[in-house]
């Protein structure tokens, strides 16, 4: 019994770990960010720090995998883009509540444009699966008749995504602007109905 008791206690500090490192990533960005720092903020040293994560740059992939995660959970469009429309408001109505994710995620995707920055890979990945994700949801919503079809759907795509990511950094400079209207309001200039 005590190996899981140790089990269960070494998941909470890894899960704690997570938490503080995306405080610490958010409000520093990674290059400025400590593993020094972070472990010092959950009660450990770096090397007992390092004993959960093995270099700074797994600690980083983990923090954004725990992003993604948490946006999943939030209902993230994940594989299904049939309502990639509403699915996109849903995340930046979530983000709302969320403002450290936002400002991770703006803060480590605008550094993560250097293709030496560790989160190089994952950020274009993630930029070509949603474009591609929200692309075929427009494409087949402007072969329904339901989406103007007079622009490239690709492009479009594009466009919701700048729409949505800018649209976050206006809401962190002035948190009364609204990211879900904003959303809500491209998506009715693209629709025929």
């Amino acid at each position: 019994m005590p190996e899981k008791r140790g089990y269960a206690k070494g998941i909470a500090k890894r899960e704690e770990i997570l938490a503080r490192a995306l405080e610490v990533f958010a409000d520093k960005g990674y290059r400025k960010a400590s593993l020094r720092e972070i472990a010092a903020s959950v009660g450990l040293s770096q090397a007992g720090l390092l004993h959960h994560f093995s270099s700074k740059e797994e600690l980083f992939a983990e923090v954004l995998r725990k992003r993604d995660e948490v946006d999943s959970a939030a209902g993230e469009i994940g594989g299904d883009w049939s309502e990639a429309a509403d699915g996109l408001v849903r995340i930046v109505r979530h983000n709302a509540e969320v403002p450290g994710l936002v400002q991770l995620y703006a803060t480590i995707s605008a550094e993560a444009a250097d293709p030496d920055h560790p989160g190089h890979e994952y950020f274009v990945s993630r930029y070509q699966q949603i474009v591609a994700g929200l692309e075929g949801y427009i494409r087949s919503e402007q072969e329904a008749g339901r989406v103007r079809d007079g622009v490239d759907a690709r492009t479009l795509a594009r466009l919701a995504v700048a729409v949505a990511d800018g649209m976050q950094v206006q809401w962190m400079l002035d948190p009364s602007a609204d990211m879900g209207d904003a959303i809500e309001a491209f998506w009715s200039l693209l629709r025929t109905q």
